[in-house]
């Protein structure tokens, strides 16, 4: 009996251990495309080939497999229509113009024929995703082969990717290849393209284009045939062989990425030049009354956020970033953006940081935008407010995320506001989705230097991208991140400010004489608690600050450089709606009494944030 114990017992513990294992590590799946493409200019209509090596991965047996086919949104009745015509709240550059479209207007994506090992599989097409039963299951961590012939129109400009935009580009060549959908531990995420967001598989891309040779290409991707090619992007003295025939096949490899970029336009100016890191910087655009002057002013602008946000947010790990004019307004992919370009030169600048921004936190870190759009966008939205503030405003801000806290407050005051948790797709409004994911997804990061200190927010920022680049973080990630650095229990804020819509509300209920001094009482208004700075201002101008961190937080964050000394720590349980402060001065050397002067809480009401004594009023 013993033994039968003993062997139980063993097993038990040897589960244990391989479920521990099994919760810490963070498996993704892997790809390796090739593709061959063929871009007829004049019928706006490409065919191509496609090698797809897949590795699972993951602990799972695959059965079947999910290809996106984004280009299929834009037809009519497609999904991307119907929303956009149903929602209360249209996008302004998509309304009901996908309904409109004319067959050689019209966008789409077809696969002909699909392999896997040589054998042919079961394909239908439904919408934006190509639905595949395998011939035979992918095994746990085993890779297989993928072969597709595919043929695609590329639809007038209209969201993201297209043809002849408002600008005159011919060729935003976005979400234009089919493209394997992410398998994670949470599965399958073959959603369809309905306007949002994307994830994919990091892995290497060798892509092939051959179009007439009147155009200029760039994109996602180091160009291995620039000999050939020219147009700048030959090396200082090599020759560029003279091209025959009427195309050209521009041959691109990109390491280490999710997803492929690539725009053309005969008329393309290409500047460069490389960073002291060793970074070349490409913009290509038209040049134009519009455009020349701040193209070329951009330059200026573009290393130097490079480099600013390699400083404070990780070191960005390729060799090239291009910004190029396109698309439809400002949209991010890896190495590369596509922006319109005929901007004044503010415009252009923070369409170009924003852009750029999203390398770190979409490009690198690649949280699933679908899931998680505030990890991506507010905290790109933060950076980009940094890096304005840091390299283009002449006179920088103390307060350079005011805009996106703002933003939020319009949001929680609305009406309209949905829990962060919402999917992407699913929020109710775009004004919803848009505050919550950049403004609230901004103040999100604000807050957290309120509440840790803006010094270990900052460490455990570069700390998540060190930690989580290539790995896809989700939002017990970063929380983990910040209590590490911080010391302090957090969980709590990410249950707030994440997954409810509970708002911030504190006042200062009343500042009175007492026996001892004077006698403080503060209110929590708001159903959300939050540690308070309490800043008393003095007669003689002198202040001090009572700090009243939250029970639930397990510690303080350090004295802050720059804020009043702290004269006094009282912890206060959220479950107390009041608390009372006690000070041993004399009621009549108060001037003023403020919660948070600072403004790093995103308390919706501050009328009643402060007491002012009678005399100044």
């Amino acid at each position: 009996m013993r033994l039968i114990w003993s062997k139980a017992l063993f097993g038990l513990c040897f589960l244990s251990v391989l479920s521990a294992k099994a919760q810490t590590d963070r498996w993704q799946q892997a790809v390796k495309y090739e593709m061959d493409v063929e871009m007829d200019v004049d019928k706006n209509q490409y065919e191509g080939h496609q090698n797809l090596e897949y590795t699972n991965n993951s602990p799972d047996t695959l059965h079947r497999v999910f290809y996106h086919l984004y280009f299929n949104a834009f037809q009519p009745n497609s999904m991307m229509d119907v929303r956009s015509r149903t929602i209360a709240d249209p996008d302004g550059r998509v309304k009901d113009r996908i309904a409109n479209l004319t067959p050689d207007e019209i966008g789409y994506l077809k696969v002909k024929s699909l392999k896997m090992d040589g054998k042919n599989a079961d394909i239908e097409h439904v919408g934006t995703i190509l639905e595949v039963n395998l011939p035979k299951p992918i095994l746990p961590h085993s890779t297989v082969n993928f072969s597709l012939d595919f043929e695609g129109q590329v639809p007038l400009q209209i969201r993201r990717s297209g043809r002849d935009n408002k600008e005159g580009v011919r060729y935003s060549m976005s979400q234009w290849y089919p493209k394997m959908a992410n398998y994670d531990d949470q599965g399958w995420h073959a959603n369809p393209y309905i306007g949002r967001e994307f994830y994919g598989i990091w892995g290497d891309f060798d892509v092939k284009i051959t179009i007439d040779k009147s155009y200029i290409l760039g994109g996602t991707g180091y160009l291995q045939n620039p000999e050939e090619i020219g147009y700048g992007y030959e090396e200082e003295g090599q020759k560029v062989k003279q091209p025959r025939g009427k195309t050209l096949t521009w041959h691109f490899h990109a390491p280490q990425v999710h997803d492929f970029m690539w725009a053309a336009d005969p008329n393309y100016t290409h500047d460069k030049m490389v960073m002291d890191n060793g970074i070349t910087i490409h913009h290509l655009y038209i040049k134009g009354e519009k455009t020349a002057n701040n193209w070329k002013r951009l330059m200026e602008y573009t290393p130097k956020s490079m480099a600013y946000l390699s400083e404070h947010f990780g070191q960005y790990p390729y060799k090239q970033y291009s910004v190029i004019q396109g698309g439809d307004g400002g949209m991010e992919y890896p190495m590369s953006t596509l922006i319109t370009g005929e901007r004044t030169l503010p415009s252009l600048v923070g369409v170009m940081i924003h852009e750029m921004a999203h390398s770190w936190f979409q490009g690198v870190l690649a949280t699933n935008e679908s899931l998680y759009p505030w990890m991506d966008e507010g905290f790109t939205t933060f950076a980009t407010n940094a890096t304005m503030n840091s390299i283009f405003s002449e006179e920088p801000s103390n307060s350079p995320q005011a805009g996106s806290y703002r933003g939020y407050i319009r949001l929680a005051t609305s009406g309209q506001e949905e829990p962060m948790t919402t999917h992407s797709d699913h929020y109710h409004t775009n004004f919803a989705y848009g505050s919550a994911a950049y403004s609230k997804g901004a103040v999100f990061l604000g807050q957290l230097g309120y509440i840790i200190g803006e010094e270990n927010r900052d460490k455990a920022m570069l700390k998540y991208f060190n930690d989580w680049k290539f790995k896809h973080p989700k939002t017990n990630d970063i929380i983990r991140e910040m209590e590490k650095q911080s010391g302090l229990e957090l969980d709590w804020y990410k249950e707030y400010w994440v997954n409810s819509t509970k708002t911030i509300d504190y006042s200062v209920s009343s500042v009175e004489a007492s026996d001892n001094g004077t006698k403080i009482k503060l209110q929590r208004d708001g159903l959300m608690p939050m540690p308070i700075d309490l800043v008393i201002t003095y007669q003689d101008g002198s202040q001090e600050m009572v700090y009243l961190p939250l029970v639930i937080q397990r510690g303080n964050k350090p004295e802050e450089a720059g804020m009043p000394k702290r004269i006094k720590t009282q912890r206060w349980p959220w479950t107390n709606i009041t608390t009372e402060v006690n000070l041993d001065k004399d009621f009549s050397t108060i001037k003023r009494v403020e919660i948070d002067p600072s403004q790093r809480m995103a308390d919706i009401n501050r009328d009643n944030n402060t007491f002012i004594a009678e005399e100044e009023k």
